[in-house]
């Protein structure tokens, strides 16, 4: 079965194109600036040429279409045609609390999508977008709706509720939902076979860290928390959002500053964690080389991020009794030795025993960076929501 995988934001179309037979990738890709002047796909083939397209991209149906067109090119491509594409898979970021799977998409799943939109306003509404044009472009191939909320479906109430009138959470929904739910499911199930254990009989911490991040306690094969909440702001410290942080503070940034309710959501998504308190940058390989020339900013910055980190995973170790394995994914988590080893610093007290040498100079591949004889492992593994994707979608249509 081959299938085709779509994220698609508000000016971008992220996919990749699977043989699930192996689980090869045929293809990937992104188009950016859709909309916007100076439009272009950046094309990948399975032999690792890579290849930049330019041109007008108006909309995301058409930037679909000129996705396919490359697919099927006699130059790039690697399909002949359009019959060869059996499904398509789609990320969706917020499906509320009607979705604790992926589900085929009909009808019925699309109106429950729509009425989503208010809880995450500025992503269902493209992630909408790439399966009206997939409807209008191959309206015979099954498509397959693969939620970030999913996963954590399963966390307990006293969990993902908040403190507010109950009448608030009956009437708009809000609570916590928790994001990268398919890179946390993703992790977890390939740090239970890397532990030779039975996944429904861990403790896990799964550290989710790129320029977004979280955190998810996993027991037992389940979400029982994690650190985002009704949208990806709360939790930890990311590239330029706040994490967790006192209402009280924002209420009196609107007051002393004038700014009303859209500034002050650009504020907390755009212009702060790491970016707003170093001053340097949202990239943590940037902060990093600006701690070495004695930033002190950039010094603070890390070590606030660390701190964060540290203590959500203590505050689940608690909330699990006990856990039985750390697991760095994302950008930063797999890339960045310096940060993991001093986010495991005296962790001795939960039964991790960190391996400087194992750890040192890791990058991108799955690892254990903990020594032999710790009881609770530490574990390097490469995400890949793509994979997961695929591989709900091809369950899903192989039924139909």
């Amino acid at each position: 079965m081959k299938i085709i995988v779509l994220n698609c934001g508000s000016s971008s179309i992220k996919y990749q194109f699977f043989n699930m037979t192996n689980q090869e990738v045929l293809a990937k890709g992104v188009a950016e600036k859709i909309g916007l002047h100076g439009s272009f796909v950046k094309h990948e083939m399975k032999d690792g040429t890579k290849v930049q397209l330019d041109g007008e991209i108006l909309d995301h149906q058409q930037g679909i279409e000129y996705i396919l067109g490359i697919l099927k090119s006699d130059k790039y491509g690697c399909i002949n045609n359009f019959d060869e594409i059996d499904a398509v898979g789609h990320r969706v970021v917020h499906g509320g609390e009607s979705f604790s799977n992926s589900v085929l998409i009909n009808k019925e799943v699309i109106d429950k999508m729509v009425n989503c939109i208010d809880l995450a306003p500025l992503h269902n509404p493209p992630n909408l977008k790439g399966i009206y044009a997939m409807q209008a472009l191959l309206p015979n191939v099954p498509q397959v709706g693969v939620f970030d909320t999913a996963f954590h479906q399963t966390m307990p109430k006293e969990a993902y509720m908040y403190a507010i009138p109950y009448s608030l959470y009956t009437k708009h929904g809000l609570r916590r939902y928790g994001f990268h739910g398919s890179s946390h499911r993703f992790v977890a199930g390939q740090a239970a076979e890397m532990l030779n254990k039975d996944y429904k009989n861990l403790r896990l911490i799964t550290c989710h860290l790129g320029n977004g991040a979280s955190i998810a306690a996993i027991k037992n094969g389940i979400s029982v928390d994690t650190s985002m909440g009704l949208t990806p702001v709360e939790g930890l410290i990311m590239g330029t959002r706040t994490g967790d942080l006192d209402l009280g503070v924002l209420l009196f940034i609107m007051e002393k500053e004038g700014i009303d309710s859209q500034t002050a959501n650009t504020l907390i998504n755009k212009h702060s964690g790491m970016l707003g308190i170093t001053g340097v940058s949202s990239d943590m390989r940037e902060i990093e080389m600006a701690v070495e020339t004695g930033n002190d900013r950039a010094k603070l910055g890390l070590d606030m991020y660390h701190y964060r980190i540290r203590k959500y995973i203590g505050a689940y170790a608690a909330a699990m009794g006990g856990v039985d394995g750390i697991v760095f994914t994302g950008g930063v988590g797999e890339n960045s030795p310096e940060t993991r080893a001093e986010i495991c610093k005296d962790f001795e007290y939960l039964g991790l025993e960190f391996d400087v040498q194992k750890n040192k100079g890791i990058r991108g591949k799955r690892a254990f960076i903990s020594s032999d004889n710790s009881k609770v492992k530490a574990m390097i593994i490469p995400t890949n929501e793509e994979l997961v994707i695929a591989s709900d979608t091809q369950e899903i249509a192989s039924k139909i």
